[in-house]
């Protein structure tokens, strides 16, 4: 399996009668995999950390790599910083006012969004979460087809280009 070389970083609000669920995520820029997620009733530097070593457990990267996202002040703090180096992992952010720095991220967001359904919020935090998962672990990764991708899942292509 191919390693997390260079990720995109972003975080959503999900609306849920319980108040805001946020989800962080960190997806591979070469097979546009989600490869790292988390969600909190937050928006502070641990969610961003639990996607971030989420990413770090599934891929394990043995050299560098970037991981770029906005200008957030979880994504520039002290703490995500330290993690950062603890997996060897370089932070990039966007230029200030510039969100087609971020664009993958963005439109990843965008997909859930318009796919899971954004028109009414979620009864509770758990089912938003449940969603979440069952969306970006069996939807996203393994069947849906992106056309950056030649037509393939992200899944797919990895296997393409393990092969």
């Amino acid at each position: 399996m191919r390693l997390l070389d260079k990720s995109s970083a972003s975080d959503v609000y999900i609306a849920t009668d319980e108040g805001w669920l946020y989800l962080a995520t960190v997806i591979d820029i070469a097979t546009r995999r989600v490869v790292g997620w988390a969600t909190a009733d937050h928006l502070r530097t641990e969610l961003v950390a639990g996607a971030l070593e989420a990413a770090c457990r599934t891929r394990r990267p043995t050299g560098p790599v970037v991981f770029h996202s906005d200008r957030g002040c979880q994504y520039t703090s002290r703490e995500l910083a330290s993690l950062a180096g603890k997996f060897n992992v370089l932070l990039s952010v966007g230029r200030t006012g510039q969100c087609w720095d971020n664009a993958l991220a963005e439109s990843f967001f965008s997909t859930l969004k318009n796919e899971l359904g954004d028109a009414r919020p979620w009864p509770t935090r758990s089912a938003a979460r449940t969603a979440i998962l069952e969306w970006i672990e069996s939807w996203y990764n393994l069947q849906r087809l992106h056309s950056s991708l030649g037509y393939r899942s992200p899944a797919g292509y990895e296997a393409a280009l393990a092969a």
